[in-house]
């Protein structure tokens, strides 16, 4: 892949992640919360309950989206979020699918993108290639077509 710059991609910018973000969390919620009440009860909820309440809560809670991020990353370079706004995640210097090292590394450095206040997550508004700093560590990059509907908007005659 050569470095000039391509025409019909830009990087997803701050705003359209953190839509991707809420579409993901949200569907991982749907899954993952009945499993957890089905086990847990409805205490699994309360305030004064532990942040893991046993392996199932591990499991489901933890590793289960771990996996299923991880693998959606490596098979279609998106998670559900990212492909309703048709973006998808790739290697920063190449532009080519990431390796399961650096889609590893991008989900755990999520969580150090998440502690100082959420400013690792919030970088992108500020970095020139909309990088949070899950994407610096990793040497990745969230991109998307700059024709993202079904045609190109023309107006006047022709």
């Amino acid at each position: 892949m050569s470095t000039r710059p391509d025409n019909d991609l830009e990087y997803a910018g701050f705003w359209i992640r953190v839509v991707a973000s809420i579409f993901d969390a949200i569907l991982i919620m749907t899954i993952t919360y009945p499993l957890l009440v089905m086990i847990y009860g409805w205490s699994y909820f309360s305030v004064d309950s532990p942040l893991i309440q046993g392996p199932a809560d591990f499991l489901i809670s933890w590793i289960f989206p771990m996996v299923a991020t991880i693998g959606l990353w490596m098979a279609i370079e998106a998670t559900p979020g990212k492909i309703a706004i048709k973006a998808r995640i790739v290697d920063a210097r190449t532009g080519r699918k990431i390796s399961f090292g650096q889609a590893l590394l991008r989900y755990l450095c999520y969580f150090l993108s998440a502690i100082p206040l959420g400013l690792g997550f919030i970088w992108v508004a500020f970095d020139e290639k909309k990088r949070a700093w899950h994407d610096l560590l990793a040497g990745t990059v969230v991109i998307r077509s700059t024709e993202r509907g079904p045609q190109p908007v023309r107006f006047g005659a022709g």
